[in-house]
């Protein structure tokens, strides 16, 4: 059965895929109604193609399929070691193609309800080691110092925002839009943290380290503004830019030897984390400093707990020297 003003595949029997009607009436109305564009439509067709030419093997009509055989289908493509990404674009695929002839009659029943998804393994943060995140910290330092002896207008301040950007980022774990968006005052407070707003408007206390406050003063102090922004821009919000930013992050990234694709504020931030576990800090607490409001989502770094954890075993355990 094909759908109403769907091609008629002309080719020998021999020569066609199976269910190759439905599968050209399927991508007729992705076109048609969905405007699907081109790219799209020939990986639909791929991976229908996949899917059909296993149905043709085990002897089975696209029409009959159970629950079952498309479990079994999908078990099968981890085997063949396809990503989990891939196979789960792919039962996606192959959802819409059940639903469509359910929908049209040429099946009595959607087999590809039933069946979950592939589970996509969270994907771990980039981290720069502690030397890393010294050197480009380094690198801010002496631009700051050589800065003095240029000629280039607003070139050392540029060099004391940089560095006051890099140092507040890995001594706090900001989010990039919290950091960019610091007042003012943040500068001249006299506490040893700061009251920061974080998502869904939640208010968080992070603690300062004295080199933080220490950059934040030089700072201000060489880039006198009425600004009530700490990184006072041109830009329509007023202060500096996350895309400004990552730009002259990733400018420093390479003048201290590290590949600028592996950094970024939010590595900062990945690295602030990181660091304070690999250092024996509890993972409730560094939920707390990052503004997390679920630890499932501070829970992307238990990678390094486990580290810490084997360590502890293979220093501490009384019969791992045996």
């Amino acid at each position: 059965m094909t759908r109403r003003g769907a091609a008629a595949d002309t080719r020998p029997a021999e020569h066609r895929p199976h269910g190759a009607p439905e599968t050209a009436a399927y991508l007729d109305m992705l076109a048609a109604e969905r405007g699907a564009a081109r790219n799209t439509l020939e990986a639909y067709r791929r991976d229908l193609d996949d899917y059909l030419a296993h149905l043709s093997e085990e002897g089975i009509d696209p029409a009959e399929v159970e629950v079952g055989t498309l479990r079994a289908y999908m078990a099968g493509l981890e085997t063949r070691g396809l990503k989990s990404s891939s196979a789960a674009r792919r039962l996606s695929c192959i959802r819409g193609f059940h639903k469509f002839l359910y929908a049209e009659g040429m099946a009595g029943t959607d087999p590809s309800a039933p069946v979950a998804g592939p589970r996509r393994g969270r994907v771990l943060p980039k981290v720069l080691s502690v030397a890393e995140v010294d050197r480009l910290l380094g690198v801010a330092r002496e631009r700051v110092t050589s800065a003095a002896d240029v000629q280039a207008p607003g070139e050392p301040v540029r060099a004391r925002r940089m560095l006051c950007l890099i140092e507040l980022l890995y001594a706090t774990g900001l989010r990039v839009s919290e950091l960019i968006a610091l007042p003012r005052t943040a500068a001249s407070t006299r506490e040893r943290f700061l009251v920061v707003r974080g998502k869904g408007g939640r208010e968080r206390l992070v603690p300062l380290t004295e080199l933080a406050r220490a950059a934040m003063r030089e700072h201000l102090a060489a880039s006198p503004s009425d600004s009530p922004w700490l990184f006072p821009s041109d830009s329509e919000s007023g202060h500096l830019t996350r895309q400004a930013f990552a730009r002259d992050l990733k400018t420093a990234a390479a003048a201290a030897g590290i590949r600028p694709d592996r950094v970024s504020p939010h590595v900062l931030r990945h690295a602030f984390a990181s660091h304070l576990l690999q250092n024996g800090a509890d993972l409730r607490i560094v939920q707390e400093l990052l503004g997390h409001a679920d630890i499932s989502t501070t829970q992307i770094y238990t990678h390094v707990l486990d580290e810490r954890l084997k360590g502890m075993v293979r220093d501490l355990h009384p019969l791992m020297d045996d």
